[in-house]
């Protein structure tokens, strides 16, 4: 085999609403610290604010520490562009970009104004330039970075019946403008990259396994467009895996570290506390009462970090890092039969969304099985 140049470990949606976020990080920094770089999706924002944006059920604001517990977990780099970031208003967005550039974690998808927003990621490893671009594919739009506002970078949507882009909202096909900003954005990230990653946090939450029409074109697309790998994320629950072009693109990393108490039923807010009973009737399940920090739906505890392997003659290789979610909500990393479990469950919702069949060996190499 050819010579690795560098390992990149991506992790999905990281919410860390609770005091002591290291020991929530615990199991799984081990393999953030063992890469040469770590990426998560940053989902809420760090700040003491409490302001609220309307449009969505709003998250709150996380301690700000925790964004030093992350960079001590192994995390060098992280995605912003997501439906809570901007939950907490402007101030809540400066906020986090504040503790990110105090602790040395790089960020992409978030600003002071769009132009902020779309800009990249950068992280130098083993002499390598990685770029990092992070896009919001589901709204709500009131979140989203503009000219002279601050929020997230996005991927516009249309809706089925023109109305404006929430997560619950029907999307349906791209925009043209959607399929401009990537160009645009990944070349450019191009001329100063060695290796290009796209964040999309899209999809359809809390439902095993199903991918909505537009996530297959569209994170094509930005491969298409040139970049190496797109990393997905939104769900709350690990998605297939494909190959494209012989890219790699997982279509959803699940929870990263997920440990709040907003997605529980007895709770002083209303709209939060009402939107935790009505996900349980809208997606059919009931979660397990032993994970109150993590009550998702129960498949969810098979998780996974993603690895992106580059080798001197410049395949990108994709592997799986087998995770177990443990009550009341903490990420370990698995070993033995349960790392088995879930090799076998990816493997499986992969089928089930309909992409082509993949394999995952004991070391967790993903390859498009047409290719073993």
């Amino acid at each position: 085999m050819s010579r690795v140049l560098i390992n990149v470990v991506v992790a999905g949606d990281l919410v860390l609403d609770e005091p002591n976020a290291s020991h929530w990080l615990s199991g799984i920094a081990p393999a953030l610290q063992a890469t040469d770089l770590a990426i998560g999706h940053l989902e809420v924002p760090h700040t003491h604010c409490v302001s609220e944006l309307e449009g969505d059920v709003p998250a709150p604001g996380a301690p700000p520490e925790n964004i030093a517990a992350l960079a001590d977990a192994g995390f060098g780099m992280v995605s912003m562009a997501g439906n809570h970031i901007s939950d907490c208003g402007p101030q809540g967005v400066a906020d986090t970009l504040a503790s990110l550039d105090a602790a040395g974690v790089a960020h992409s998808g978030a600003g002071m104004d769009l132009v902020e927003a779309r800009l990249p990621a950068f992280a130098t490893v083993n002499g390598q330039r990685v770029a990092l671009l992070s896009y919001n594919c589901v709204g709500p739009d009131n979140g989203w970075a503009a000219a002279d506002s601050a929020g997230c970078a996005f991927l516009p949507l249309g809706t089925a019946d023109g109305s404006p882009v929430t997560p619950r909202a029907s999307l349906g096909k791209i925009l043209p403008e959607a399929l401009n900003i990537l160009q645009e954005d990944v070349a450019e990230a191009r001329k100063r990259a060695d290796v290009v990653l796209v964040a999309m946090h899209k999809g359809i939450v809390h439902t095993p396994a199903r991918l909505a029409p537009y996530e297959r074109p569209l994170a094509q697309a930005a491969i298409d467009f040139g970049a190496d790998a797109v990393l997905g994320h939104h769900a709350h629950i690990a998605r297939g895996i494909e190959f494209h072009r012989g890219k790699p693109i997982f279509h959803g990393l699940g929870n990263g570290c997920v440990v709040t108490r907003a997605l529980s039923p007895a709770q002083d807010h209303p709209a939060r506390r009402d939107w935790a009973e009505r996900r349980k009737k809208m997606f059919g399940f009931e979660p397990d009462p032993a994970y109150h920090l993590a009550p998702f739906h129960p498949e969810a505890v098979n998780a996974f970090l993603g690895q992106l392997t580059l080798l001197e003659n410049g395949e990108l290789l994709a592997s799986i890092i087998p995770v177990f979610v443990e009550a009341p909500g903490r990420p370990v990393l698995a070993e033995g039969q349960q790392a088995e479990q879930v090799r076998r469950y990816i493997e499986r919702i992969t089928l089930d969304a309909g992409l082509p069949p993949i394999c995952i060996d004991d070391d967790g190499r993903v390859r498009e099985t047409a290719s073993t």
